[in-house]
């Protein structure tokens, strides 16, 4: 399961609102290689699904990730902070044994 904290879900709601995205849009995780620490995330929004996606529904968000992605990111939550000493949107990933310092990149 993927999980969507409710500082995620406005955001999210905020954006897709402002860039006019339809309501068949969701979101989409993955991973891919790079990064500080060996692993990076990938988020983005995308109205097409793929043979392999992961679908999940968390707090009224849909959220898609590809099965290779899916085994580093089970039981992730994304989440968002704002403000001057906010990250933006962040993975709190219980499978990352270390993450860099930006919080960007990740290893397992």
């Amino acid at each position: 399961m993927l999980f969507v904290a409710d500082s995620a879900k406005t955001q999210i709601g905020e954006i897709m609102s402002s860039e006019k995205l339809e309501e068949d849009f969701f979101v989409r995780v993955s991973v891919t290689s790079g990064g500080c620490s060996g692993l990076s995330y990938k988020m983005d929004f995308d109205n097409e699904s793929q043979p392999n996606d992961q679908v999940f529904e968390d707090n009224g968000v849909k959220v898609v990730t590809d099965l290779k992605s899916f085994l580093y990111l089970c039981n992730t939550t994304l989440e968002f902070s704002g403000g001057l000493d906010g990250k933006g949107f962040y993975f709190n990933n219980p499978n990352a044994s270390r993450e860099c310092g930006c919080g960007e990149s990740f290893a397992v």
